[in-house]
């Protein structure tokens, strides 16, 4: 098992971002609440990770904290929620939001996430309540600064391929950030724009 890695970040591209480690290219995904925190491209970042080994795939998942890690692994272990639909959710909300919609028992907010019905939202409520994890410290990026450059094109068109990645219907992505002013803002921030816009 991979527990966490010291890199250099040289991509991002979310749902993905590349660490050099010593060398070798680590490509992870990750939720846009880590790339909220990351920092800029060629600046060191720790991540703690979770390897999901499949017959056709081995993936690697990364987080800015040990508690979003936490949280994932309990997510996964409720019956139809798989890695993919919990990146989505922590995606789309922090892990104190989360917290607070399994305390509430508040399925509305769940239900907004893309991938999540309302019998995904209801066993969620069920099942996580009394295996929610301590919300602690965790381990934290090193450095919280935002903003990198974007050098894969528009940072519009990352964000609509991003929360295509994310479940969202093509036609959905594109009206999430249509209204967004984008000028001085990088994909990661018209991401969180648009999510923060879809849950209102």
């Amino acid at each position: 098992m991979i527990g966490f890695l010291r890199g250099k970040l040289v991509q991002k591209s979310p749902p993905f971002l590349v660490l050099d480690v010593h060398g070798v290219g680590y490509e992870v995904e990750a939720p846009m609440t880590t790339f909220y925190s990351l920092p800029l491209l060629g600046e060191e970042v720790i991540l703690h990770t979770h390897l999901v080994v499949r017959e056709d795939a081995h993936s690697l998942f990364g987080f800015a904290s040990a508690a979003d890690r936490t949280l994932f692994r309990t997510l996964i272990k409720v019956n139809g929620v798989g890695p993919k639909l919990a990146l989505t959710i922590l995606s789309g909300q922090s892990a104190e939001e989360f917290h607070r919609c399994i305390q509430d028992n508040d399925t509305q907010a769940l239900i907004r996430l893309p991938g999540v019905g309302k019998k995904t939202a209801e066993r969620l409520v069920i099942e996580m309540r009394d295996r929610l994890p301590d919300m602690g410290e965790g381990g934290t990026v090193a450095d919280t600064s935002v903003g990198a450059v974007s050098t894969m094109g528009k940072p519009k068109q990352e964000a609509v391929s991003a929360l295509c990645s994310l479940g969202y219907k093509p036609l959905d992505a594109n009206k999430m950030v249509q209204n967004i002013n984008a000028e001085g803002k990088t994909c990661e921030d018209i991401i969180r724009l648009a999510l923060q816009g879809a849950l209102k």
